[in-house]
Order: C-alpha cells, then structure tokens, then sequence
C-alpha cells in the first residue's frame, strides 16, 4: 500500500523532512530519474528527427518550428502553476498524471499525419513535461531523510542532464532503423515503467496548507511566461523587429509585472520569490540559468556541424556528443565528494571554468578541423557541465522548505527555460550573421544567394542545384566561422558566471537568508533556512 507523507505548512526548523529513511526510497529515486531523463531527452531528440519530419509530413518552416516550440512555450509557461498543483493535490499523483499525458501525446505523435497533429502532439508533450520536471524534484524530501537529501538530488540532476546528448544519439538509431514516429513511440514503454514504479513505491507527499489554485495568477503565469518564451525564441528566426515578436515581447512586460505584483500581497504564492532571499537558493538558481543559457547554445551549433560540415548521419552525430556523456559520467560520480570536501560554491566555479575553458577551445575550432578536437573539449564541456549544473540545482534544491519543494522547483526549472529560450535565440541570432557575413556568393543569381544566406543546408542545396561545388565549401567555411563565435562568447559567458558564483555565493553552499532581506522573509523560508 502506497505512503502519503503530508508535510507542515511552516516546518520546525530542526526537522526539515521525515527522519525514518523509507527503505524503497532507492528504487523509487530510480524510477523518478527515468522519468526525467525520458522528459529530458525529448527535448534535443528533435535536432536529429526534424529534417525527416519536415519532409515525411510536408511541413513548411512555420510548421516546423511550431513543432519545435509547441513544446518549450508550453513547458516554460506550465511549470509555475504545475508546481503548485503538486504541493496541494499531491506531488506523486501530479507526476504520475503528467507521465499519463506524456505517454498519450507520445501516442498521438506516433500516428500524427500532418503538422498540425503533430504541433498538438508536442504542445501535449510540453504541458505533461512541465508536470513531471519540477514534481521529480519535489518527492525528496518524502523519500530522503536530510542527510542523503543532497545525493539523491544529484542523481535526478544528473539525469536530467545526461538528456541532452542522449536525446539526438536516441533519435538517430531509431530513424536509421525504424520510421520517423518511433521517435516518439519510444517515450511509450518508457512513461509506463515509470508510472508503475512511481505507484508502486513513492510515497505521496503534499502541503495540506497549500492555497487553491490561484487561476488569475495561472493565467497571468502561462500567458506572460508563455509569451516572453514564443518572443525570444521567434525573434531568432523572423528579426527582432518584427510585428509578432515586438508584440509578444511587450506584452509579457505587463502580463509578468501583473504576476510579480499579485504574489507579492499572496501569504503562499505560486511565483514564491521570496524564496530568492536565500542566497544559496538565489545564487544556485543564477548558476543553473547561466548554464542553461550557455549549454542551449551549444546544443544549437552541433549538429549542423556534424551533419552538414563532417558529413556524418543522424546517428552519426548522435554518436559524436558522447565524449561529453562520459565526462558527464564521471562528474556524476564525483560531484557528492567533492561536495562534501570543497563545498558547493567551490564545485559550481570549477564547473564553470572547465565549462568556460573547453567552450573557449572548442572556438579555436578551423574549417579544416576534424572531430578529434572536438572529441576532445566536449569530454571537457561534460565534466563541466556535470559538476556546475549537478551541484546548483542540487545546492537550490535542498534549501527548500519541504511545504514549498514543487513551488520551489517549478520556479527553479522555470528559470531555467527562460535561461534556455535566451541562450536559443541569442546564439541562433550570432550564428546567423556571422555565417550571413562570411559567405561567399558572388556569381549566384541574387534569389540563389538569398537561398544560400538562410542556412548551410539550404546551402548546400543551392550548390547542388546551381553546380557550384565552390559554394558548399564556402558555406561549410563560414559555419564554422559562424560556431566558432557561438562558443567563443558562450565561453566568456561561462567565465563570467564562474566569478560571479565565486564571489556570491555563500562559502560551501550553506543555506542562508541576507541580513537585508532576512526581516522581509515570509516564516516558512527562515523556517527551511540551513546555516
């Protein structure tokens, strides 16, 4: 029979979670890290499996990047709310509900015929991601007594981290061996063992104190959120200027003012930032957006560059980021000790600067190069990557007030969306002029040359068809150079956030609210306070 855990609105400062150590708790975090890393991956495994859905459903660029950004819009603008639905109706129940929906909009992608189908599909997927992310996260304190609390964070971390490069390796397999719909057929089994082994062994936990779902601030939440997203991450692809992202832009400006106005005068508001004023929570949370931002980038350029520069397939490019899975690994394994012996704050800058450092190598990265460079700073990228980002959300996470954990997370994974969108458009806007700037077209007919201009896919097609076999290799040149800018500045970014981590954050990563803002604190984050 199932546990329910029902946690103080306002905990004692001694006892932050439940001291009896549930001796399934293991298989639980197990089964909970699986469900992560299932939401995790799906969110890279379309690098690979777009240009196959693209041409099997007949999809225009419009089409396309909605099948894209259905799923990021609709996840960043859930999270706030989903966070809060947790702590009331109860986090195992929310994340069970949300693996459901994610299996189910699995399914209707799998037998989608046509963009729109699919665009439903994925808005499905986000709207279940957001769901399980910060739910995933929340469970701890159920689980873990406080003394292992840390470590299990740190596996769900690591496994939410480890999606990323297996996203496209998991894509490309299965389109060189089945249809494009097992991309999403293989979310399916995988949802169902979670489900089970989210029923059969985590104990329900939930703050009976917790308020009704406040629906003007819901619909604040997703409508701004929603909207600050789709603007970032359309600015990239239509210009800056344009009529759509303008307005969605500005109109997040008031819709978010709304919602940071309204939880301010809310006793236990769903966008808690008061929480912020632990400067743990408040500088993890920083690390943790900085990262995203960087990492997002990184994701963005890689591929073309195996597929379209080195030449490889969707597998064989999947294949390529696992150097930086291995460094990953061997964060993963390290990141507790190192912990416990240098302190967070100390782990996060080193993560950083190993982050910084491999980026800063990897723009050294010539025209003429080939993937042995690359194999190398990407082990390093992963150790970094792993070690920073691990132990910031690790280190945000345990600060937490247990009757805040799923407000707490969907405001730390919401930051982190909003960190990725930036990092999304911001690098695609770099990468854009900067291989617009270097291209050669001269010769091509200027309709050919505007072809050419908009990517090195679109390229090489040009080449193809115009028999301007100069063209390609220009093209493969000034993407190149075009990356080569992404990771250098993405690199400076990722030293930036070093030093600040290392002159902020408080030394080991101790939990602790300003003297400042200490007296403005609502009780139950003093209460959650570890010094």
């Amino acid at each position: 029979m199932a546990l329910e855990v029902t946690v103080p609105a306002v905990p004692p400062a001694s006892a932050t979670t439940t001291e009896v150590a549930d001796p399934r708790r293991r298989l639980a975090l197990v089964a909970v890290a699986l469900s992560v890393l299932v939401i995790s991956f799906d969110m890279t495994i379309l690098n690979v499996a777009l240009p196959t859905l693209a041409s099997q459903l007949q999809a225009d660029t419009g089409q396309q990047q909605w099948i894209v950004d259905a799923y990021t819009v609709v996840f960043a603008a859930a999270m706030l709310p989903a966070g809060l639905l947790g702590d009331r109706y109860g986090r195992r129940r929310t994340l069970t509900t949300g693996l459901a929906l994610f299996a189910l909009a699995s399914v209707v992608g799998t037998l989608a015929d046509s963009p729109g189908t699919l665009i439903a599909a994925r808005t499905g997927m986000g709207l279940a991601g957001a769901l399980v992310m910060p739910m995933s996260m929340a469970v701890i304190p159920g689980l873990f007594p406080a003394a292992e609390q840390r470590r299990a964070t740190a596996v769900l971390a690591a496994s939410l981290a480890a999606g990323a490069p297996l996203g496209p390796l998991i894509g490309g397999f299965l389109l060189q061996h089945f249809w494009w719909g097992s991309v999403f057929a293989i979310n399916v089994p995988l949802t169902a063992i979670g489900i089970v082994a989210c029923v059969l062994l985590l104990p329900e936990s939930r703050n009976p104190a917790a308020p009704r779902m406040d629906l003007p601030g819901t619909a604040l939440a997703a409508a701004g959120l929603g909207a600050l997203t789709y603007g970032i991450i359309e600015g990239a692809d239509a210009g800056w200027g344009d009529p759509v992202v303008v307005t969605t832009l500005v109109g997040s400006v008031p819709l978010l003012t709304a919602l940071v106005l309204r939880s301010r005068r809310r006793r236990d508001p769903m966008l808690d930032l008061a929480l912020l004023a632990d400067r743990t929570f408040r500088w993890s949370a920083v690390a943790a957006t900085l990262i995203s931002l960087v990492l997002f980038g990184v994701f963005f350029v890689l591929p073309l560059y195996f597929q379209s520069v080195l030449g490889t397939d969707a597998l064989g490019s999947g294949l390529r980021l696992m150097p930086m899975m291995l460094g990953l690994l061997v964060a993963a394994k390290l990141t507790d000790r190192l912990v416990s012996r240098i302190g967070a704050r100390t782990v996060i800058t080193l993560g950083l600067a190993l982050l910084g450092g491999a980026l800063l190598f990897g723009s050294r990265t010539g025209p003429t190069d080939g993937y042995g460079r690359a194999a190398v700073w990407l082990t390093v990228l992963g150790l970094g990557m792993g070690l920073s980002l691990i132990t910031a959300q690790a280190s945000a996470l345990v600060t937490l007030p247990p009757a805040r954990a799923g407000v707490g997370s969907g405001l730390l994974q919401t930051l982190r969306q909003v960190g990725g969108a930036i990092g999304i458009a911001a690098f695609g806007s770099l990468l854009a002029g900067a291989y617009r700037g270097a291209l050669d077209t001269g010769g091509l007919p200027a309709e050919a040359a505007h072809r050419a201009g908009k990517s090195v896919v679109a390229a090489d097609a040009v080449a193809r068809a115009t028999g301007h076999p100069s063209l390609s290799a220009s093209a493969h040149a000034a993407y190149v150079h075009g990356m080569t800018v992404v990771l250098l500045v993405s690199g400076l970014v990722a030293v930036v956030s070093a030093v600040l981590v290392a002159a902020r954050m408080p030394v080991g990563g101790d939990a602790g609210v300003d003297a400042d803002t200490a007296a403005d604190a609502p009780e139950h984050v003093a209460a959650g306070d570890r010094r």
